[in-house]
Formats: structure tokens, C-alpha cells, sequence
């Protein structure tokens, strides 16, 4: 008897491609609850972790499309999350920070996707979750993509 072997089933790349849909799906549900978005999180996380940026580096660090990123500051600075300011060094540019809401805010997201992955990841064990984290990694880093 032949062993039957399912193509679908043992496609890694198929595999990726479900378990991330799944996880965007429960990532951008609770995100919603808390009235954001995953690149407002990524913003905020950048500027919490980095420090002030002007708009263009904000971009590259957070992969968010330069058109895209003016977008999701005006939301942010709409909700006073970040602040706006000319750069001293260049009046052409502004310089985003982080104000004390973005800082709560940053708070609530950090509790509500610790859920999530809570959720996503139970069925593996702590080991198990931290192998997947370092091979996503390992692939992420590989094919250049910002973190």
C-alpha cells in the first residue's frame, strides 16, 4: 500500500498562508475593539521603542507606504496620540513623538494582541512558540522586510 501524501497539508507555503490569514483576521477584530489598526500599533510601537521620527523613516521602519503613513498620523494625531513638529533641522520635515495618550493607547493594544496570540498560539508549547518565533524571524530577516 502506497502512503497517500497531501499536497495541500504539507505545503509550508499554504500552511504560512492560512495560520497568517487566521491570525490577521483575530489581530484586526480586536484591534477594532479598541478602535485601531494594525499600523496604528505599528506607529506607536516604532515611536515607543525609537524614539521621534520624521515621517519618512517612520515609513521604512514600520514598512507602512509613505502615502499611506500620512493616513495613519492624521488618525493618530486626530485621537492625540502623536504630536506634529517642523524639524529644527529641516523645516521640510516634521517630527513625530509619542504623547501620553499614544502611550496608554500603546498600553491597551500591547494587552488586547497578548490575547490574541495567546488565543493563536495555545496550542503550542512555550518552546514551540519560541521556535516559531525565532524560523518567522529567521525567514522575515532573510526576504528584507522591516520590523
Amino acid at each position: 500500500m502506497t502512503e497517500r501524501v497531501d499536497r495541500l497539508r504539507n505545503l509550508r507555503t499554504r500552511l504560512l498562508s492560512l495560520a497568517a490569514n487566521h491570525s490577521d483576521r483575530l489581530v484586526n477584530e480586536a484591534l477594532a475593539t479598541a478602535d485601531a489598526r494594525k499600523w496604528h500599533y505599528a506607529v506607536l510601537a516604532t515611536l515607543a521603542e525609537q524614539g521621534p521620527a520624521s515621517q519618512s523613516q517612520l515609513s521604512d521602519r514600520t514598512g507602512i507606504y509613505r502615502s499611506d503613513v500620512v493616513a495613519v498620523l492624521n488618525e493618530l494625531a486626530t485621537r492625540g496620540q502623536v504630536d506634529r513638529a517642523p524639524n529644527p533641522a529641516d523645516r521640510r520635515q516634521n517630527v513625530i513623538t509619542l504623547t501620553p495618550a499614544g502611550r496608554r493607547q500603546l498600553g491597551k493594544l500591547d494587552r488586547i494582541l497578548s490575547g490574541v496570540e495567546e488565543e493563536l498560539l495555545a496550542p503550542l508549547t512555550m518552546p514551540e512558540r519560541a521556535q516559531l518565533t525565532r524560523l518567522l524571524t529567521t525567514l522575515v530577516d532573510h526576504h528584507g522586510h522591516p520590523m
